[in-house]
């Protein structure tokens, strides 16, 4: 592992290496993965990720990541646009979405609030989730933020800046366990969360 004989194989090492969740055994297997496909698969694959990466959008309303303007979720008629639901980012989203419980619209902040690590509230999308809510009027906003002090102290945050505008506020309810990130949470306890959840009020108590 240390001496990869060729240097390109070396090279498409490290690359994969950069990859989340990829240690350099796994991006190892992957380069000779794809070193024995068909070349046209792999260019294929590569074209793929390169225009992935050039084109792809954020829903210029919720920040969602779309091929177009305008997401399929803000852009569609069947949608409760009465509802947002506020999640840190795009994977949140689809976690979401994969409980087939929720037919609301979604605000993607991008991150959380956390002072420590430099993130600072203008530096997420809040400002246009105030402008949206005095814009729209929803009926409710829906906290699903990690279960962390992050996801807390954002919430609280956004909070202070929407509460004037009389809208409706709540949040998924405990069957989220503290520290847990949406994404890495079952559908089943997703959704059930959901479904009950609390005035953001109630539960700050």
């Amino acid at each position: 592992m240390e001496n990869l004989p060729q240097k390109l194989l070396e090279n498409a090492v490290e690359e994969l290496n950069r990859l989340p969740g990829i240690g350099r055994r796994t991006a190892l297997r992957l380069a000779l993965f794809l070193l024995s496909q068909e070349e046209s698969m792999v260019e294929k694959f590569s074209e793929t990720l390169v225009d992935f990466r050039k084109n792809i959008k954020y829903c210029k309303i919720c920040h969602n990541i779309s091929d177009t303007e305008v997401c399929d979720i803000c852009a569609s008629p069947k949608r409760e646009h009465g509802l947002i639901c506020v999640v840190s980012d795009v994977r949140d989203v689809m976690a979401m979405e994969n409980t087939g419980m929720y037919r609301g619209s979604y605000h993607v902040l991008g991150g959380l609030i956390n002072p420590l690590a430099g993130i600072s509230p203008a530096q997420l999308h809040i400002a246009s989730l105030v402008e949206r809510v005095q814009k729209e009027k929803p009926e409710e906003v829906i906290f699903a933020l990690p279960a962390t002090p992050e996801g807390d102290t954002t919430a609280f945050y956004i909070s202070r800046q929407i509460t004037p505008s009389g809208v409706k506020i709540t949040t998924l309810s405990k069957g989220i366990a503290i520290g847990d990130d949406l994404e890495y949470t079952d559908e089943l306890t997703l959704g059930r969360s959901l479904s009950n959840r609390v005035s953001f009020g109630l539960h700050l108590d």
